[in-house]
């Protein structure tokens, strides 16, 4: 069972540490010890800005699907895990025969389950084809559009649905279309975030380099229609869809080491590691294609926004919404 001291505690402001002292390489001096502590058809692709990208309804999801970003979707699976108590879900589910994984990435999430779960059929869900080709027996993956409609001639008895921020475009249908597709008395989970950082310590500066790039994506991702700020919202659209049993819990993620308390610490180092790795990813679609910004000049605020993220001197977070309900 997962240690409950380990459950951030969403409305309390997170402590500072305060033997930090802030330089240009403070963060890396961090990541470098905690990288060494760590050790070491469908199918053509488009490429753009140098990145791979999804072919199945290309364009529908602005981010890219090389190796680069699979290892870095493996950093986020194991951040939202580590982030919400050690746990793949918060369901009180027990034994479901059928488990859908929307938006399975790498599918590390429905084979990790598959260990939990040996006697469940788990079926993983994805624009693109990047799942692992090695699965348990019971684990399969389809490259489907779930804002298309659903052809699963059974239910299931529990859906699992993550990081799908910034990939919707009707958010309510979407929810509601989980709801009709699991059994009586099945579970659906929804994991998301609120895109816009937070600080408590006003850090986070509305005229700093990382604000404002993070209003530009949260401003195209709008502008196609795609909500990239769920999580608050997730609550309100789940009862709305006909669950009972509704559960809302809420998280702080930081980014960054700049927790005193040693388990925020490290997840704070697994989200500043993926957002860093990130970084060309989350903007260069979303930046030159809607926001009509010229590459050069894309490239050029992501130095500065690399650069301030390592000074240590932004103590900033997510806030991660998990909401699971009952049909």
């Amino acid at each position: 069972m997962a240690d409950p001291s380990k459950e951030p505690q969403a409305d309390v402001a997170i402590e500072i540490d305060s033997t930090i002292k802030a330089s240009d390489s403070y963060v890396d001096d961090q990541l470098s010890a905690f990288a060494t502590s760590l050790g070491s058809s469908v199918l053509d692709y488009p490429t753009e800005h140098g990145r791979r990208y999804h072919a199945y309804r290309a364009g529908s999801y602005p981010m890219p699907n090389d190796e680069a970003e699979q290892e870095r979707l493996d950093m986020t699976h194991h951040l939202a895990v580590l982030g919400t108590g050690d746990k793949l879900f918060l369901s009180p589910i027990s034994e479901p025969k059928r488990i859908l994984d929307i938006g399975t990435g790498t599918g590390v999430w429905a084979v990790e389950m598959a260990s939990l779960f040996p006697d469940a059929q788990i079926l993983g869900n994805d624009l693109s084809a990047i799942s692992p080709r090695w699965v348990p027996p019971k684990v399969e993956f389809e490259i489907d559009d779930v804002e298309s409609a659903w052809v699963h001639t059974k239910p299931f008895n529990f859906i699992f649905s993550r990081y799908m921020a910034g990939s919707i475009l009707d958010w309510p249908k979407y929810v509601k279309t989980v709801y009709d597709n699991l059994s009586p008395d099945g579970w659906a989970e929804f994991q998301d975030y609120d895109g816009r950082w937070m600080s408590d310590d006003g850090s986070l500066r509305e005229d700093g380099a990382v604000w404002r790039w993070i209003d530009g994506l949260i401003t195209a991702g709008e502008s196609l229609g795609r909500d990239p700020k769920p999580g608050p919202k997730l609550e309100g659209w789940v009862k709305e869809a006909g669950f009972k049993n509704v559960v809302c819990q809420k998280f702080k993620f930081p980014i960054g080491p700049w927790p005193k308390d040693a388990h925020l610490k490290t997840v704070g180092l697994w989200n500043i590691t993926q957002v860093l790795d990130g970084l060309e990813g989350f903007s260069l679609q979303l930046y030159c294609r809607v926001l009509g910004w010229p590459e050069e000049e894309v490239r050029e605020m992501l130095t500065k926004v690399r650069q301030d993220l390592k000074s240590g001197t932004i103590r900033a977070y997510i806030e991660y919404y998990v909401v699971y309900g009952q049909k």
